[in-house]
């Protein structure tokens, strides 16, 4: 089985206030207010999925910006055209190597191509520059999980969430660090999401992700039952009801 989404992007605070305040000043299918600077303006066309025009925007911006040429990327990632959107973030590690977005950015083409373990070098790669960043981490999990090595998925998905409790639950399409959650199998994905949130004590998130996994066909409820992380919701109402659904017939 296979499932394909658009990637999101994780973005800072301060450029999600900046992109909803500037785009508060058109129509939503307008052109960006010509008050703004040429990335500005690039930022509400992504805010928009108007990459197109967000390209061109960007591109009327510094040309020795490595955050420009990289968000250049990140709108071709967006339209699916993978070796312009890896053209630009390369071009934006020439202007600046150490520019660790760009290194993870790259790292998602790697991974829409199936190349893990390429995916996994150049995330790790990111990481030893900017340990900090969860959504680095996140990357570096599902990696782990295409190639099928859970221990390794959950290390990092630990190391994510860690960082950022709410990291599974960030959609966007602007910013500068692309998140890939494109795998195979959804139903064990959630059913490891599920696990991982119960851990933390995060029951609601952990019993969101545990239905999804029903839903999506996972069947083996002895498994859930024995896994220690739901030891403590085992006899509350609302696990007993997600205990209860069908799994879907896929």
């Amino acid at each position: 089985m296979g499932f394909v989404r658009p990637a999101s992007i994780r973005f800072p605070v301060l450029v999600i206030l900046a992109t909803a305040m500037a785009a508060a000043q058109a129509p939503p299918d307008g052109p960006a207010p010509p008050s703004l600077s040429p990335e500005e303006r690039g930022d509400v066309y992504m805010a928009r999925k108007m990459f197109r025009e967000a390209i061109e925007s960007f591109k009327k911006g510094p040309q020795n910006s490595p955050v420009t040429w990289n968000k250049i990327g990140i709108a071709w990632h967006n339209l699916g055209q993978l070796d312009l959107a890896r053209t630009n973030y390369e071009h934006a590690l020439k202007v600046d190597k150490g520019y660790a977005e760009a290194i993870n950015n790259v790292g998602t083409v790697f991974y829409a191509q199936k190349k893990y373990r390429t995916a996994i070098s150049r995330y790790k790669r990111a990481l030893a520059i900017a340990p900090a960043k969860a959504s680095f981490w996140s990357n570096l999990g599902t990696a782990y999980y295409s190639q099928g090595k859970f221990p390794e998925m959950m290390d990092a998905y630990n190391r994510a969430i860690a960082l950022d409790p709410e990291i599974f639950e960030h959609r966007g399409v602007a910013g500068t660090e692309m998140q890939d959650r494109t795998v195979a199998d959804r139903a064990r994905y959630h059913f490891e999401l599920a696990k991982l949130y119960a851990k933390i004590g995060k029951d609601d998130l952990a019993l969101q992700y545990l239905r999804r996994s029903f839903e999506e066909g996972f069947k083996d409820k002895n498994k859930v039952k024995a896994s220690p992380e739901f030891t403590g919701m085992l006899e509350k109402p609302e696990f007993l009801e997600v205990m209860a659904l069908e799994p879907r017939v896929l």
